[in-house]
């Protein structure tokens, strides 16, 4: 698939301007305490907007090739909406993202017991970072940055944990986000962003196509809980090396898998430790919009909203299964009880770091 650069026209011929970021309290927890958003918004009209419940994204707007705004994540139109149960929309996963089986993981000798939804821990917990209040802050004119403080304990992990993700909407048309954390215990640490993206703006997914390098994913059981083992994808319908439509090969997924679609963590293969390197491309025909995901992470959770079920969507829309799909960037689903998998034990002194691009362009 050929891309053009991006259009040039839409500074220029649409008159825009970066704006100054702004912040307004939209919200308040139920114990009182507000809850702000922070609205991004670059020279050629790309505009994020960015909540500290849950440090999240609540809002993406991206041109098509005729320079059409549309909003590309999945959310709700009223902030106080996301303060309810809802599938995760935009917010930060952690302080694990992904499962950890049975709840329960090794660290220098003792066994570590967390919370879990059902069988298994998953995403941080009930109580995980996406259902807490942050504190936010303006950086410069293009980045906010959003702080938490994990108590010691919490969702049973040890070590009180300090963690900052910073938004930054960059003149090129990219959001990018880089996480940091530091602890006063060893723990451990696996943060990413559960944005849902529809590059139509509308309907599903099922016909954006995508490219995933990856050439191996991490086998899991029937819980989707690795088993250990490194998976290949070719000739499989996990593989997404060459560009498809999402949905062409998801009947078959669901006969050999019993799956309702994907939701599978693809390895990747970082030129160097800490490199950007290419985890998934997405685009939409019809629009044009593409995205580009790059991260320093060593994985990706393909997930394609096989049990999405809103029905107070933004704009009053209706979300069903596949009306999204999310690449979560992270380190493999409980790699704490696989020591041959990329660690995410994180020690006093040290600093995690981890940055993932979401780059837009138009065909």
């Amino acid at each position: 698939m050929k891309f053009l650069l991006r259009s040039l026209f839409l500074g220029a011929t649409l008159g825009l301007h970066a704006a100054a970021p702004t912040r307004e309290i939209v919200a308040q927890t139920p114990d009182g305490q507000p809850v702000e958003v922070f609205t991004l918004t670059n020279a050629r009209g790309l505009r994020a907007r960015v909540m500290t419940w849950g440090a999240t994204l609540i809002e993406l707007s991206v041109p098509d090739r005729a320079g059409q705004l549309a909003e590309v994540t999945l959310g709700f139109d009223d902030p106080a909406r996301y303060l309810q149960p809802h599938p995760g929309f935009g917010n930060v996963v952690g302080r694990y993202a992904n499962r950890i089986a049975l709840g329960k993981f090794p660290l220098d000798g003792r066994e570590v017991v967390l919370a879990k939804s059902g069988k298994h821990h998953i995403h941080g917990g009930p109580g995980g970072f996406g259902r807490r209040l942050w504190r936010g802050e303006i950086v410069d004119a293009q980045a906010v940055r959003l702080t938490y403080t994990a108590a010691d304990g919490e969702e049973g992990f040890p070590g009180k944990m300090t963690v900052t993700v910073t938004y930054t909407l960059t003149a090129d048309d990219a959001l990018r986000l880089e996480y940091e954390a530091t602890t006063d215990q060893p723990t451990i640490v696996n943060l990413t962003n559960h944005a849902y993206f529809n590059l139509a703006g509308a309907g599903d997914v099922l016909g954006h196509t995508l490219r995933l390098p990856a050439t191996r994913v991490t086998a899991v059981d029937a819980d989707l809980i690795p088993t250990g083992e490194l998976a290949a994808v070719a000739g499989t319908p996990l593989d997404f090396t060459q560009a498809k439509p999402i949905g062409r090969d998801l009947a078959a997924l669901k006969k050999a898998s019993g799956m309702a679609g994907y939701d599978h963590n693809y390895v990747l293969e970082a030129p160097a430790p800490g490199a950007l390197t290419l985890a998934a491309e997405l685009h939409h025909p019809a629009s044009g919009r593409t995205m580009r995901v790059r991260t320093t992470e060593p994985g990706v959770q393909l997930y394609s909203g096989n049990h999405l079920k809103i029905t107070d969507g933004r704009g009053g829309a209706s979300y069903g299964p596949h009306a999204g799909v999310c690449f979560e960037t992270q380190h493999y689903p409980d790699a704490p009880n696989h020591p041959h998998f990329p660690s995410t034990v994180l020690r006093p002194g040290e600093i995690f770091r981890s940055t993932t691009v979401f780059a837009f362009s138009v065909e």
